[in-house]
């Protein structure tokens, strides 16, 4: 509820101060909170708004720039009005610093040389008590609102509306890229952002902080003062930055928290040692109900796939030098913007289903798209993949039948005898070609090829061979075994 506050105008009505109003009349309903007198060009690092500022004139420029100048800084800064002492050391006043002063409807009073300076802040502090008494009580009901953080079961949006009816304010906070910092509170205009988290806190109509965090802020809290309410000042302000900045640790530990489990539930389902129903109830404990896909991505940072999968329920699970991800079909949206990414992603499927198969297309899909240089591949893009079994012991079964000896000899020589085979065939076996992206010599590549048909007994200059062969190395592929020599089949 507002309550009664002093403004500029209450000032003039009292007749120890013979304050008069040269410029600025529009503005005589602001409020005020202090007097105080400076004699800085630029006082309003030091300022927390709804200030009276009272000069002798030494600060004041003598410029008509430089006074339009500092009458406007003064006004952004939130100042309520400015006191000027005009028989003492104050320049002449020019026209351009009145018509700023009018078009702002920023107050400039007269202050009578009789009237010392001291007497016009005894008189602002005697009235601001009882403000002052609201203050407190207002930072008193911001700490107990930790209780709610601890007793009460309130989501965050809940919290941070408790908050405004408490300080007077409407709250805004984002980070310091100005996206949302907190699930469901509103973010402020990057533009009142500062440069610096070193800035002064006070902007036309609140105040800026920074949220507070290991390392440095995680972000900013903008506090507007809202209409028909009695702003309770910086310090309520302060504390609601600090409660933020808990509940912020709050949500991150929590989500972290839900992460390991999340990775924990996908590595027992690759495992396949959760019954289908525990794995459905585990999947809608991660927001996963329809039907679902498995990603192994690759070229990418934990953190960066973080930051884009943000707002997408998802499991993920770092394996190796892969990253597992199971979620909506929409996740290899998100995923294929990542920068220099290779993905692969199998087909649907219904939670709760085994994985064996799901990872073999997911794996199979991100050894093309690794080869192709596409960010994300889906399984089922390359018609090849429709002629392989979705058995995982017939594929391994394929791949030693053709080639058993080829992955064995690769393994003990430390040679890239299948890797040679499979760009030449990639490459429409033109040799040349197939060797320059290979970084070979062609009668090298060639030397290999004859190598390779001697250890498969293929012939591929024979079509029957080179199909069989080709399927082999696809379905070698999708097993993972084509993007590393040396690998085994067994």
């Amino acid at each position: 509820m507002a309550r009664n506050k002093l403004t500029v105008e209450d000032l003039l009505t009292f007749p120890a101060l013979q304050l008069s109003v040269t410029a600025g009349s529009g503005g005589l309903g602001r409020s005020v909170s202090w007097a105080h007198a400076s004699e800085l060009a630029d006082p309003t690092p030091w300022l927390l708004g709804a200030e009276v500022i009272m000069t002798a004139g030494l600060a004041v420029p003598r410029g008509a720039a430089g006074q339009r100048a500092y009458l406007e800084r003064l006004d952004d800064a939130g100042v309520s009005a400015l006191a000027l002492s005009a028989q003492l050391h104050m320049p002449p006043l020019h026209d351009a610093f009145f018509e700023a002063a009018e078009e702002r409807g920023f107050p400039v009073l007269e202050v009578p040389l009789a009237v010392p300076f001291i007497a016009v802040a005894q008189e602002v502090a005697a009235s601001v008590q009882e403000d002052a008494r609201y203050r407190l009580g207002a930072q008193l009901q911001v700490f107990g609102s930790l209780r709610w953080l601890v007793a009460e079961d309130i989501d965050t949006p809940a919290l941070l509306r408790r908050l405004e009816a408490l300080s007077g304010y409407d709250v805004y906070l984002c980070t310091p890229q100005g996206r949302p910092l907190l699930p469901g509170v509103p973010t402020p205009d990057p533009g009142v952002l500062p440069a610096s988290v070193d800035a002064p806190p006070t902007v036309p109509g609140g105040f800026v902080l920074p949220v507070p965090a290991p390392g440095g802020p995680a972000g900013f809290l903008v506090a507007y003062e809202r209409q028909g309410a009695q702003p309770a000042g910086l310090a309520v302000v302060q504390h609601i930055a600090t409660v933020a900045a808990l509940r912020l640790a709050m949500v991150r530990n929590e989500r972290e928290v839900l992460r390991r489990e999340g990775a924990e539930t996908l590595a027992e389902l690759l495992q396949e040692v959760l019954d289908p129903e525990a794995a459905r109830r585990r999947l809608a404990r991660h927001a996963i109900e329809g039907d679902a896909v498995l990603l192994v991505v690759r070229r990418t940072t934990d953190e960066a796939l973080l930051h884009c999968l943000e707002g997408h329920p998802h499991l993920l699970l770092t394996w190796g030098e892969d990253r597992y991800v199971l979620g909506a079909p929409d996740l290899a949206e998100a995923v294929g913007e990542l920068p220099a990414v290779a993905a692969g992603m199998s087909r649907p499927f219904a939670p709760g289903v085994a994985l064996k198969v799901a990872e073999r297309e997911a794996l199979w899909a991100v050894s093309k798209a690794v080869e192709s240089g596409r960010p994300v591949v889906r399984y089922g893009d390359d018609a090849t993949g429709r002629w392989l079994p979705e058995d995982p012991a017939v594929l391994t079964a394929l791949v030693e039948h053709v080639l058993g000896e080829v992955l064995r000899y690769d393994e003990a020589h430390d040679s890239h005898l299948l890797v040679s085979a499979r760009t030449w065939m990639e490459r429409d076996r033109r040799t040349e070609t197939a060797a320059a992206a290979l970084h070979i010599h062609p009668n090298t590549l060639a030397y290999r090829l004859r190598r390779f048909g001697a250890l498969s007994h293929r012939d591929l200059t024979s079509t029957g061979a080179l199909a069989e062969v080709w399927l082999a190395i696809q379905a070698a592929g999708a097993l993972g075994l084509t993007d590393r020599p040396g690998g085994s089949a067994g």
